[in-house]
């Protein structure tokens, strides 16, 4: 497999300490990879890092053969989003924003994009609707479609199932994976939610305060240290 990603010596710091040193990774075309770890432990900036919303302190993150506005990005819920003061099918159109270049206007492909990926997420019928009088779990699905709408290789999803309910959040969770089987889309997600990292994922990073363990899935829960895998997947 191509690496899409590769993380090379990276060491970030958050509020002047240091939270991850010496990281080397790659991540493959096709991976679904799951962060996991305490809070401190740089999930978030990690992943900012990636995105280049972060300076890395040290060492060197790559992307081959994809460009940083070519990449998917679904951010932490927060209060500010149930209040976007647009239609569902403007806030999905604005993930094309990237794309547009020095074009003033979106093209017809852009909105045929947008269609596809509502059509995708099952959120069509909702095409014209305030934004604002969906429920939780449909707009986390309408901001999953633009992030969709901005990458067809790399989405990167930063807890994408907080404060959503058990069915809602099974679903959330189905769609993300055909999207990573179907759609051989590349996903990146930070998670707290250990059980359905490793029932979905095939690859875990877990961060420690300027440790790392990256594996494979099966080879992570038969680690001997791994105290809710010898709960959860006793043989």
């Amino acid at each position: 497999m191509k690496n899409i990603i590769e993380i090379n010596k990276v060491s970030l710091c958050y509020q002047n300490n240091k939270v991850i040193s010496n990281m080397s990774i790659n991540i493959e075309k096709g991976d679904y990879v799951a962060i996991i770890g305490e809070n401190g432990t740089g999930k978030s900036t990690l992943i900012k890092s990636i995105l280049g919303l972060k300076k890395v302190d040290e060492g060197k993150i790559k992307f081959n053969y994809l460009k940083r506005n070519e990449v998917g990005y679904l951010p932490q819920k927060n209060t500010s989003q149930k209040d976007f003061p647009a239609s569902v099918f403007e806030i999905v159109l604005s993930g094309r924003l990237n794309n547009l270049g020095f074009k003033p206007f979106y093209t017809k492909k852009d909105k045929e994009i947008v269609i596809e990926n509502l059509k995708k997420l099952d959120i069509l019928k909702y095409k014209d609707k305030s934004f604002n009088e969906l429920s939780g779990g449909e707009q986390q699905r309408v901001l999953l479609a633009r992030s969709l709408s901005s990458s067809k290789e790399l989405l990167i999803l930063d807890e994408p199932v907080t404060g959503l309910d058990k069915k809602t959040t099974e679903d959330l969770y189905k769609i993300i994976k055909e999207l990573n089987i179907k759609d051989k889309m590349t996903i990146v997600m930070v998670s707290h939610d250990l059980e359905s990292a490793f029932e979905y994922a095939n690859k875990i990073l877990e961060l420690k305060k300027e440790e790392y363990t990256y594996k494979k899935v099966e080879e992570y829960i038969h680690e001997d240290n791994c105290d809710f895998c010898e709960e959860e997947f006793d043989d």
